[in-house]
Formats: structure tokens, sequence, C-alpha cells
């Protein structure tokens, strides 16, 4: 029996992905009991001195990366992503009704216009702007979405799944509330290092499938997430770094980039791809850049997941920068005004 650690309390889309997760990591534990945390660093605590498991949000497709999750795994000891699991997030909004207010619609359009604040985790917030200007509401601020709405009190709005409205004694007054249907986050199952080849299927013996003149393994059913920072800082030293990712053959699907906290101008790169360490010209990746000297760490390693892969369409760009459609370049297009007022020539 292992302990799976979640960000409490009941009712996050975290307990939402733990249980999922719980439900696939049975066989693999003989049993998976849950455990509600207060935040992050006690998630990988747990992980880190107790030896049990912890589950993270990682990225979501409107706000993009959790930040402060993806900084803690950076800065962690003992503690690497080994499964990913994917929710569909949608916000309703929810009110704690007086205490003897009637449950009729006029006493809760009543309660709902008294109130001044809209609280949820930041992410929250963010996916919900347009329903918080709407009503004119002040941001506030939650460790979590469950945590805001267990501790609602008169006057705000909590946003949240909508299992907290039972779980939690709260009247909904809106749902599907988030700005841009259709968001849905993914999380990380973690665990200790050590254990971590081993609970990957066949990791070991992935690693004697590659030929013996140093050939590929012929398959990229993992997916890695490596952390990397450069020691020496300069021109051509990033891009150095992306030459032996792509001289090494590795399908890269996202890079970003973190500072490193209190030192200007220098920064971490994490790099997600569609390969594991073990692989060999990954690895072999691997060994060139720590062998420039540079730091690196493996963040997650997990079986890959099929992902569509859509072109981007001229209505999803943002507002101005230049784009040319399928009929080409005029000829004449560095002098066009808007062209040199968008590249700054």
């Amino acid at each position: 029996m292992r302990t799976l650690h979640y960000l409490g309390p009941e009712g996050t889309f975290t307990h939402q992905a733990a249980l999922e997760a719980a439900d696939f990591l049975n066989p693999l534990a003989g049993g998976v009991a849950l455990a509600a945390e207060h935040d992050v660093p006690a998630i990988l605590h747990a992980v880190h001195e107790n030896g049990d498991w912890g589950i993270i949000a990682w990225e979501n497709n409107i706000e993009g990366y959790v930040v402060p999750n993806l900084d803690a795994l950076i800065d962690a000891d003992n503690a690497v992503g080994f499964a990913r699991v994917g929710v569909d997030v949608s916000f309703d909004a929810f009110i704690r009704l007086p205490q003897g207010a009637s449950s009729d619609q006029e006493s809760i359009d009543k309660a709902l216009a008294a109130c001044t604040q809209v609280t949820a985790h930041p992410h929250g917030l963010a996916q919900c702007r347009r329903f918080t200007a709407d009503h004119r509401l002040r941001e506030v601020p939650s460790s979590s979405n469950g945590a805001a709405c267990r501790d609602l009190i008169e006057g705000q709005v909590a946003l949240g799944p909508g299992i907290c409205g039972e779980l939690y004694g709260l009247t909904r007054v809106g749902a599907a509330v988030e700005d841009y249907p259709g968001a849905h986050t993914e999380f990380v199952v973690i665990a200790p290092r050590d254990e971590v080849s081993e609970l990957i299927p066949q990791a070991a013996a992935r690693t004697e499938r590659a030929t013996a003149d140093g050939g590929r393994v012929d398959d990229d059913e993992y997916e890695s997430i490596i952390a990397f920072i450069p020691l020496n800082t300069g021109p051509g030293v990033l891009a150095n770094l992306l030459d032996v990712l792509r001289d090494a053959g590795l399908n890269m699907t996202s890079f970003i980039s973190r500072p490193i906290k209190g030192h200007d101008g220098t920064y971490s790169f994490i790099a997600t791809f569609d390969a594991a360490p073990w692989q060999r010209h990954c690895r072999d990746a691997l060994a060139e850049v720590a062998g420039h000297g540079d730091w690196v760490k493996t963040l997650a390693v997990y079986p890959r997941r099929e992902r569509p892969n859509p072109p981007v369409d001229a209505w999803m760009l943002p507002n101005g920068g230049v784009h040319f459609d399928a009929s080409g370049m005029p000829a004449n297009w560095q002098d066009d005004g808007t062209v040199r007022k968008e590249l700054l020539w």
C-alpha cells in the first residue's frame, strides 16, 4: 500500500487527478491511499522524506505551466515524475447564503449582488476573468480551488469544481464560468528517484535494445522533461545546447526558460521531448551536454500519450505581428508600413 499526496482539501482538481491516478497506480502499489496536503512543498517533503508518492499540477492549456510547481520540481532533492494524468477543467461559481436565508432565486440573486470578492487558486482566477469583471468583484487568491470553496464566507464568490457545491454546502450561482471552454490541466505523479526506473515498465530492458554500433532504439513510447543550466553565458550558448538536441534527432515539443532566482541574466531551460533518458540517442545527448560542464537534471519520464498536432490557423494568431498567407509574400513587403511598424525597422 502506498500513499499518494495531493493538494487539498477535497474537491480540488488535483484531488480529481489523484482519484484517477490511484485507479491505474493500484496494480503497481498493491493499493493507493490518498492524503491531502496544504501546499506543494508538503507533497514534495512526503516524497523525499517518507518515500511516498505525490501528484502536482503541471500544465494548463489556457494559462500554461504551473510555474511554482515547475520551480519546486527543479529544486527537489529526491523527486521525479513517472506518470501524467489529464483532467478537464470547468469552473462553477458558488456563494454561501446567510444563515436562515431562503434559497429561492430572488434571495440568491440578492446575495450574489452583495458580493464584492471572488476567490480561487490564481490559475482559476485567471481563467474566469470575464465573470469577475461582469460582477465587479475583487480577486482574492487562495491556496487551491477546493480551499476557496471550503473557506468561503458571505460576501465572496468561490470558483471551483462542480463537486464543491455538495461537498461544502454551497449555492451554485453560475456554471462553466470560465472564459474559454475546453480547458485541460495535466498533472504529474512523482516518486523518489531511485524508484522510478522500476516503476516505468521495461526501462532497464530498453537500455539494452540499442544496437551495438550506437544506433537508436526504434520507438518513441516515452516522453521526458529535462532541465538544463548552461554554466557559461553569452552569444551562442543556448544555440549550442539546441544543436545537441537537434543532432540527436530528439522531437522537442516544448522549450521554456525560468530565471535562477536572485541572479540576473541566468536561466534554467526546460525541454520536453519524445524519448527516454535510457534510450541511446537521448542518453548520448545528455552525456554530451553534461560533458560540456553544464547542469542537467531529469524532471520526469512517463509513457507518451497520443496528442493532437493541429496547425496554427490564422484566426488563432495574436493581434499585430507579421504573417503572409498561402498566396505568398508581396514583392515589396519590406517597404509596407504595417510590416515596418510590427518589426520595428
